[in-house]
């Protein structure tokens, strides 16, 4: 099996951390971690599942129709997904799943879908992206059931080779081995890019699962009423092991005693060979520590990451997009400024291009380059950068870098980034990142302060509540603007006092006697 492939390039392992409540697979290459996921057992993963849901109701301003399945938020459904087209299947995609986009597909009247799917119907969805941020899942009525080496694709009837198997002979002899394969009535079939170099006895023994799961879905539907989930994708260790074990993996690395002894079960099915590559590891120290990933993955969340080169990336993301700038940093190059810039940029792309993997980051990406007066090293820059893409099991759209020295490019976005699966947002800034300077605060807190006074209040004792450094400020640069305000008060007078429990943007001001709040922001210590 994949003997066209050349051997020895790199010494490449799968580093499985598997604990109750998270499992973590890094895939090393040479020692630096190129892929990163993370699973936590007790949070249901949805991407891939079928349900049998029920239509809530349709909406024609926005061609889509929502779904009940079962979960808090109900699924969203483009009016062009709510039918299985043949050809639908993605070659590119590892899963075989549909673009969910109306390019090829039958448009259906408004009138065709409240016909076929009035609200309260029935229909059966699988989901092609979670939900994330504020938004419900995506799912479409086009199916597909991923084995190691095919895509099973009920309602289809064609059958195709993944793109991203680029050797021709190797491209004839799958279509070959698939097209004698005999597949039920109205079900097709992708062959994935892992099945390059593999045997039809291969193929043979992954169709017979994947008809099995078929036949046991198909009788689900009928069993099961709506709302019902009919079938899941295996856990994170099982799917490493269908889709990332290959020819080229030097060993599987498992601190877990257990999934060891699964992963050595599920390689046996694919080979041998592949079976003799699973290790446990019982070390003293944590396995992802031992092989140097724990420090790696803390990079992976870092918002600026260095290059090799001497200079710098910036990322910031947003909950559609992702800006990267680029910067020389320290780099000063052996040559020309222009051939310093586009060294710069080359490993800037190569860098992106694996930060969007680790990070598991989508939607739409602005990478926002130093400008380049050469065309030909803008094109040898795109070309780096589409080079790099090439392993990416995302669909990814790159254009050309336009005249304001800016690529811009869109990655298939199907779950939450890392990030937002170890991270929350910080209840204290609630996730910006920055606060109010004591500056802000001291002329927010005159300000309002006056305003009281304004209303009749200036006879008062005035009690305002701070945070220990909004005082500090007060106290060592602002008394003189305070005591020409308590001056003008015409009787009254101003009292500070600081309290820790007092949120550093937040402030109360009360009647120094009555203790009634006059003024208080909504964060303010009661």
């Amino acid at each position: 099996m994949f003997g066209w492939i050349k051997k020895g390039r790199m010494k490449r392992e799968i580093i499985i951390n598997s604990e109750k409540l998270e499992k973590r697979v890094a895939v090393l290459e040479n020692g630096q971690i190129e892929e990163f996921q993370v699973e936590h057992p007790t949070e249901e993963r949805i991407v891939g599942s079928i349900y049998k849901g029920r239509i809530q109701n349709l909406e024609h301003d926005l061609q889509a129709a929502f779904v009940d399945i079962g979960l808090k938020k109900n699924a969203f459904l483009h009016y062009w997904d709510m039918l299985p087209e043949d050809g639908g299947g993605d070659p590119d995609d590892e899963n075989g799943r549909r673009r969910g986009s109306r390019n090829g597909r039958r448009r259906y009247s408004n009138e065709e879908i409240e016909k076929r799917f009035p609200a309260g119907s029935e229909i059966v969805v699988q989901v092609t992206k979670g939900p994330i941020g504020t938004k419900g899942p995506r799912v479409t009525a086009s199916l597909s059931i991923a084995g190691r080496y095919m895509v099973l694709m009920p309602g289809a009837s064609s059958k195709g080779v993944s793109r991203k198997i680029a050797d021709d002979k190797e491209r004839a002899r799958l279509k070959k081995i698939v097209s004698a394969l005999q597949l039920p009535p109205g079900v097709g079939c992708i062959v994935r890019t892992v099945a390059a170099g593999a045997r039809k006895r291969s193929f043979l023994l992954d169709l017979r699962a994947l008809l099995l799961s078929w036949e046991q879905l198909q009788t689900t539907m009928i069993e099961k009423k709506a709302p019902a989930c009919l079938y899941s994708e295996p856990d994170l260790v099982e799917r490493v092991v269908r889709d990332w074990l290959t020819e080229d993996v030097d060993r599987i690395v498992i601190d877990s005693r257990d999934d060891y002894e699964r992963v050595r079960s599920i390689a046996q099915n694919i080979s041998r060979r592949a079976r003799g590559r699973v290790n446990h590891y019982d070390g003293a120290l944590p396995v992802f520590d031992h092989y140097d990933v724990e420090k790696q993955i803390a990079d992976i969340f870092k918002r600026k990451v260095n290059l090799k080169c001497g200079g710098c990336l910036v990322f910031d993301e947003t909950e559609a997009l992702v800006a990267v700038d680029v910067n020389t940093g320290r780099h000063k190059g052996s040559g020309s400024q222009e051939d310093a810039i586009l060294e710069v940029n080359t490993e800037a792309v190569e860098e992106v291009a694996r930060q969007l993997r680790l990070r598991n980051i989508g939607g739409l990406v602005v990478i926002d380059l130093i400008d380049m007066k050469y065309k030909r090293h803008q094109a040898a820059v795109y070309r780096a950068m589409k080079a790099a893409l090439k392993r990416d099991r995302a669909r990814i759209n790159v254009l050309q870098i336009s005249d304001l020295g800016i690529m811009e490019m869109s990655r298939q976005r199907a779950e939450e980034s890392v990030q937002s699966l170890m991270y929350a947002d910080c209840p204290y800034c609630q996730g910006r990142g920055t606060l109010k300077s004591s500056l802000s605060m001291s002329v927010e807190i005159q300000r309002q302060v006056s305003a009281i006074m304004r209303k009749g209040e200036g006879q008062k004792v005035l009690q305002v509540t701070v945070h220990p450094t909004v005082l500090d400020r007060l106290r060592r640069e602002d008394e003189e603007l305070l005591v020409q305000l308590e001056q003008k008060m015409g009787g009254g007078r101003l009292s500070f006092r600081s309290d820790p429990s007092c949120h550093a943007e937040a402030f109360a001001v009360r009647d120094g006697e009555s203790g009634d709040v006059l003024y208080s922001t909504t964060e303010s210590a009661q």
